[in-house]
Order: C-alpha cells, then sequence, then structure tokens
C-alpha cells in the first residue's frame, strides 16, 4: 500500500516509516528535516506540514499523522492546525483505506505543557470528526496517545538517571515504551484493523491508572 508517514526523519515517525517499508509497502515521508532512511520504496519530501504549497501525492492509501512538536510556541499551529492541513489535503478520497493520528496520553490527563495539551486534546476530537467523514470510503480513522516514549525529545530525562526514575516511578510497569513498539500499534491499527474506527489508544505504561491506596 502507499502510506504517508508525517514527521519522518526521526522518533516515532521514522520507527513507523520503517516498519512499513519492512513490511513491503510503498512509503513517502514529510519532515522539515532530511531523512537517513534509505530504501528503495522510501521518497522523501522535505517540507513543513503548515506549507499549503506542498507537493500532490496521489493515491494516498494510508495516512499517519506524526509530526508535531513540544513547548514551541506554535503547537497548536504545528499539531493541531498542520495536522488538520494534512488530512484535509492527502485523506479525503477514495483509495484511503485508514488515518492515524500520534496524539499523547496528556490530551486525556492534562499533565504537560497548556499549548501542548490543548493541541493534543484537539487532534483526538479531530480525529473523531475524521471518521464520521472518512467512514463513506470504508475507511478507518484511530489515533495513539502514547505516554513517556525514549525519543530525542526526551533525552534530557534519559541521561538523568534522578529525574528518569521519577517519572519510571509514575508508571505501573516501571518503563516507557520504545518508539518500534508505538510503530507497531501503529500498523495494527491501520492494516490489519477493519472495523475499529473513531477510538484513542492508549499506551502510556499505567501512568494515568497509578494511584496510591491510603487507609
Amino acid at each position: 500500500m502507499r502510506v504517508l508517514v508525517t514527521g519522518s526523519a526521526e522518533g516515532i515517525g521514522k520507527a513507523i516509516a520503517l516498519k512499513f517499508l519492512n513490511e513491503g509497502h510503498e512509503v513517502i515521508g514529510i519532515d522539515l528535516n532530511q531523512s537517513s532512511i534509505e530504501h528503495s520504496s522510501y521518497t522523501h519530501i522535505q517540507g513543513d506540514i503548515c506549507d499549503k504549497n506542498l507537493p500532490d501525492v496521489q493515491d494516498v492509501e494510508i495516512l499517519v499523522n506524526n509530526a508535531g512538536v513540544q513547548e514551541s510556541g506554535k503547537d497548536i499551529d504545528i499539531n493541531l492546525k498542520g495536522t488538520i492541513s494534512i488530512t484535509e489535503k492527502y485523506g479525503f478520497q477514495e483509495k484511503i483505506k485508514s488515518i492515524v493520528f500520534i496524539a499523547s496520553a496528556s490530551a486525556t490527563t492534562g499533565a504537560e505543557f497548556p499549548e501542548y495539551v490543548a493541541s493534543k486534546g484537539g487532534v483526538v476530537a479531530y480525529m473523531k470528526n475524521v471518521a464520521l467523514r472518512i467512514a463513506k470510503y470504508g475507511a478507518t480513522s484511530n489515533s495513539i496517545s502514547a505516554g513517556g516514549v525514549t525519543t530525542k525529545l526526551n533525552q534530557h530525562i534519559l541521561d538523568n538517571p534522578n529525574l528518569w526514575q521519577q517519572v519510571l516511578n509514575e508508571t505501573l510497569l516501571n518503563k516507557w515504551a520504545s518508539p518500534e513498539e508505538i510503530a507497531e500499534f501503529a500498523y495494527f491499527i491501520s492494516v490489519v484493523n477493519k472495523s475499529m474506527t473513531g477510538q484513542d489508544i492508549f499506551i502510556d505504561n499505567g501512568e494515568a491508572l497509578k494511584s496510591n491506596f491510603i487507609w
């Protein structure tokens, strides 16, 4: 299938692009940065998801909206408005089979930076709107709300033993997810899944559920 992944140069987006490539799909990536992916079935578009002049990509069958920023001063413009722009441009056509949104557990818990939380909460709401509108194509729309993920964005936590232990203590399973694990979920809900739509998949190692019972 023809797969379009935004934010494909590193982190979760790169892991998703590689997962689809390894499964034999054609992947087009969009990112502000150059990509290190070298594969005969990979095409890279260096560009901004907020750019209204991105090139036309015909017959996208799976769209993965991963690109985003955190505490940038432009979180709502990029994470929400940019995601909407990309989806409206590439997602609403007869070849589409699935659209996946990489949101955040903070969209539910509220436990991060204000504009980031608002942007990701908007992504989850927009995902449901998309599910309603692409059903006519027999296509699904779902989101992944990840908690902590071991990406470059979180390197300052990973490199600080004290901080790392504090965040692990906030989870039930005492760990964070890897980008590759998130990629597996993205692949499943877009390729294997045929019946679930309009749903937000929560992957946080039990962080939101963590509670201490005091009697």
